[in-house]
């Protein structure tokens, strides 16, 4: 069945990019409203932006989407991945500001407050998007595909020169909690090479070693370390969800990203539902339900949150 929350959550943090203090409060929704965001400072124009890949009109380094009145939110996919992988499937996001908070740069903070909120079912069946064929989209040197699949499936490869990071893979089920187990606590991570070149373009101005995994060839400069070894290729199965829930529904299918980001994902679901044959809606059977993200889970489940 569909989930909301069972009363509103408030969170506070620091826009990454931006290095704005941003407060976001999560709302409880009604059946078949879908995830929406409401820009609580804007008076004068409109003030509701969807959560839809079709409103995405930036994907350098982060998600952003805009209304046609060009009210925008950025940085959403971590929040979108928290949602996915939690089960929420109606809620609107509260936001005083134009990016999501950073938090600690993965997605833990997020799930804790909603899981231990609570959701709550409501009285209609969840729709899902059932993959039926292939859909590849491929640029430079990536290469990213959903593929039909029972249940949602990310299958992830990085490559980067940087020894501290190096060639990682990763392929996880994301059905039952799998997210929330092994993907939510991972943090966005940069080379500290590029950090002076981003900063001089008015971007990651919030960043510090507090919110993101810091590299510099085969070094970790954060003084903890990786959370797991191989947490750089995890934070891109993280994103992966959290931009692949801007389809509106959860997916039943196999994704498979090489090298892939923000854009790869978002040019994948525009060719996903601009191919014929290639998907379909599906009313979710209670036997369905326990393939998707986030069914049968709870604050009890995870106790390190």
């Amino acid at each position: 069945m569909q989930k909301t929350l069972k009363s509103p959550v408030t969170l506070r943090g620091t826009g990454l990019h931006s290095g704005k203090p941003a407060n976001l409060r999560l709302v409880p929704a009604g059946v078949g409203h879908g995830i929406v965001f409401h820009r609580v400072d804007i008076t004068d124009r409109d003030q509701v932006i969807p959560a839809n890949y079709l409103a995405v009109n930036d994907t350098q380094l982060c998600t952003r989407v805009s209304n046609d009145d060009g009210v925008e939110v950025s940085t959403i996919e971590h929040l979108m991945a928290a949602l996915a992988g939690t089960g929420v499937n109606n809620a609107v996001i509260e936001i005083d500001g134009p990016e999501v908070p950073i938090m600690d740069g993965s997605a833990i903070s997020f799930v804790r407050e909603i899981l231990n909120t609570g959701l709550i079912e409501q009285n209609a069946p969840v729709r899902a998007i059932r993959v039926l064929r292939d859909v590849t989209v491929t640029f430079d040197d990536v290469v990213v595909t959903l593929s039909p699949a029972d249940n949602l499936e990310i299958d992830f490869s990085i490559d980067f020169s940087d020894r501290a990071i190096g060639e990682q893979h990763k392929k996880l089920n994301m059905a039952n909690g799998t997210f929330v187990r092994e993907l939510s606590d991972c943090r966005t991570f940069v080379r500290r090479n590029d950090v002076e070149m981003l900063q001089a373009n008015g971007l990651a101005l919030g960043g510090s070693l507090d919110n993101a995994i810091v590299v510099d060839q085969d070094k970790v400069l954060n003084p903890e370390g990786f959370r797991r070894a191989d947490e750089c290729v995890r934070h891109k199965m993280l994103d992966a969800l959290g931009d692949l829930y801007l389809a509106g529904a959860p997916i039943l299918g196999r994704y498979v990203g090489n090298r892939a980001g923000h854009r790869a994902t978002n040019e994948l679901l525009r060719a996903l539902f601009a191919t014929d044959g290639a998907w379909e809606w599906v009313t979710c059977s209670p036997e369905q339900d326990h393939d998707l993200p986030g069914t049968d889970i709870k604050s009890s489940d995870f106790p390190t949150l």
